[in-house]
């Protein structure tokens, strides 16, 4: 199984599972981390959500094989249901990031509550050159942490970021030794266990009240123009030189 979920001293992990292909995202995995979000609202025995990868990498990102095998074409698919189930998530998310986090890799972190990052993490939201849109509301959410002109670099241009930038553009609470990231993380999700339960889920959800809804249109917004730039001849280009290992040409366009 590509996702492993156990809850543990009231807990939920999710661990991202696949090191083999980076760990990168399937449409099952996708359902996978949604459902088990999903039941946690419901569990009384979770306190926080764990999310971390592996010892040497967060995700890469989506399956590009898989995902174009079955790109999403409205609010069903796994990645659009994952998308509102973390937003959707009652209970504190925290997650640890060991080495590369790239698209939704990066983007999951802008909707956790703390995240925690190795001094070997690497950020990246390439979208742009892939010929498709930013995603997650990101388009929304990073121009006001970072300002429009850091923003332009890491969305327009794809520019990666270190772990140290991304506490620096509050992404990240703060920067681990990477051996240390993920028993960090979780000692600080077991803190919610002495807190009462009701107090910390009104207080996350008064925390995010003023916003949710300018989110969840970007959301839709984002991914209609997503899922038309999936059909467009740059993404296609972009998709064919990433299978044949080539650098993609856009002077014809």
């Amino acid at each position: 199984m590509s996702i492993k979920s156990a809850i543990v001293n009231g807990v939920l992990t999710i661990e991202i599972a696949r090191p083999e292909k980076k760990n990168a995202l399937t449409r099952a995995m996708y359902q996978a981390m949604a459902d088990a979000l999903t039941a946690a609202n419901d569990d009384k025995t979770v306190r926080a959500v764990l999310i971390q990868g592996q010892p040497a990498i967060f995700t890469s990102g989506n399956d590009i094989e898989d995902f174009m095998a079955s790109p999403p074409r409205d609010e069903e698919a796994p990645v659009f249901q994952f998308m509102k189930a973390m937003i959707g998530c009652n209970k504190p998310i925290i997650a640890a990031v060991n080495g590369a986090a790239i698209g939704i890799g990066t983007t999951m972190l802008l909707h956790c509550d703390l995240v925690y990052v190795a001094d070997d993490a690497r950020l990246a939201m390439p979208f742009v050159s892939l010929g498709l849109v930013p995603e997650f509301g990101s388009s929304l959410i990073v121009p006001r942490l970072m300002g429009q002109r850091r923003a332009a670099e890491k969305l327009l241009l794809g520019d990666p970021f270190t772990g140290e930038q991304a506490v620096e553009y509050g992404i990240a609470n703060s920067v681990l030794p990477a051996g240390e990231v993920v028993n960090y993380a979780r000692r600080v999700a077991e803190r919610f266990n002495s807190l009462p339960p009701t107090a910390v889920i009104e207080s996350k959800k008064l925390m995010r009240r003023s916003s949710e809804e300018e989110l969840l249109n970007t959301i839709q917004v984002e991914a209609e123009i997503f899922g038309a730039r999936l059909r467009s001849p740059e993404a296609i280009e972009a998709f064919q030189a990433f299978f044949q290992k080539r650098q993609p040409d856009f002077s014809k366009f």
